[in-house]
């Protein structure tokens, strides 16, 4: 989820569409919070790991 939210960031900036940009940064974030939730052995949605 953040590989696919950092691809889409730069192709928001490249072809200068917020939408893409802004769609990339909410990817970039939800997957930080759940890679940092899955870090702290804390299960998330009955999951323990987002990989």
């Amino acid at each position: 989820m953040i590989i696919l939210g950092l691809i889409l960031l730069i192709l928001g900036i490249v072809i200068g569409s917020g939408i893409l940009w802004t769609i990339g940064i909410v990817l970039l974030v939800v997957g930080a919070v759940l890679y940092l939730l899955g870090t702290m052995d804390r299960a998330v949605g009955g999951r323990r790991h987002y990989f």
